[in-house]
């Protein structure tokens, strides 16, 4: 029996931490060790030999997931996301093709945590075609070859929109939208009595009647959809849905609550995603 047979499966646990922990140990696979098993899985179905080929890369998935941390989302969910594409890597697999599986299993972890990213980053909004995200995933590296620049210059934007197959105007854009900081609408107490500040140039409209009277209609239909719709779910789907989406706080992990199931993040997402569809359902007009 191997040594990775005998380590628990890191999926089971609830702390990224010990998780990482678990799946650095998985030993490394050769060459020869991993064409076998990759070919027990296609050729003969075995499961067993998957699983081992997934165990083995796990640390590249969290590698990769590291590379991603900087856009604000949970490691442990980037790192979820990236094993479903590790999954699908074995899956597609082919050792006679003459690529070890480090290699091929890339593109999948990546384009799964891209996926995910698009799907829950609100910046990124605007990235609606391929070209887009080629350009939203690669602009920050790109602008590291045009050493000492802040902000590219015409003909640096023409540059890299040409490089990435976008337009010079969409280059600009999400440049501006990655490089943009809070500003403070009151401004600073140092700035002296005449200084103007944002919030001096906004209109408070929200007291006025009839804006009142209608954003508390609005309101009131809103809660009173959300409430039919988290109705439609069983308690445990209604709990993920209220911890991961609709929380006061910090929103809990797919390990945060696969730990409080008992079951895996896997499942977790699954059950996840099932309720979130099942609400636009009932969210959607007839």
């Amino acid at each position: 029996m191997s040594n990775a047979m005998l380590l628990p499966i890191p999926s089971a646990l609830g702390n990224i931490d010990a998780y990482v922990q678990v799946a650095n140990r998985y030993p490394m696979l050769s060459g020869v060790e991993e064409t076998r098993l990759a070919k027990r899985f296609h050729n003969d179905g075995d499961v067993e030999a998957a699983r081992q080929l997934v165990l083995s890369h796990l640390r590249l998935v969290i590698s990769i997931a590291r590379g991603y941390l900087g856009y604000g989302l949970p490691h442990a969910d980037l790192i979820q996301e990236g094993n479903i594409g590790l999954m699908k890597a074995v899956k597609r697999f082919d050792p006679e093709r003459g690529v070890r599986l480090v290699s091929f299993a890339m593109h999948w972890i990546k384009a799964e945590i891209h996926e995910y990213i698009l799907k829950n980053w609100r910046l990124v909004k605007l990235a609606t075609t391929k070209a887009q995200r080629k350009l939203f995933f690669n602009l920050r590296s790109m602008k590291s070859d045009y050493e000492g620049v802040d902000t590219f210059s015409g003909t640096q934007a023409s540059e890299v929109a040409q490089k990435l197959g976008v337009k010079q105007e969409e280059v600009i854009e999400m440049e501006t939208r990655l490089s943009g900081r809070d500003l403070a609408l009151e401004g600073s107490p140092d700035d002296g009595d005449e200084a103007f500040a944002p919030i001096d140039y906004l209109a408070d409209s929200r007291y006025e009647p009839t804006r009142v009277i209608e954003n508390k209609a609005i309101a009131r239909l809103h809660d009173e959809g959300l409430q039919e719709a988290l109705a439609t779910l069983d308690a445990r789907s209604r709990r993920i849905i209220e911890a991961r989406w609709l929380h006061d706080g910090e929103a809990s992990t797919l390990h945060d609550l696969a730990a409080e199931f008992d079951v895996s993040a896997e499942r977790i997402r699954q059950i996840e995603v099932k309720a979130l569809q099942k609400m636009r359902g009932a969210l959607t007009p007839a």
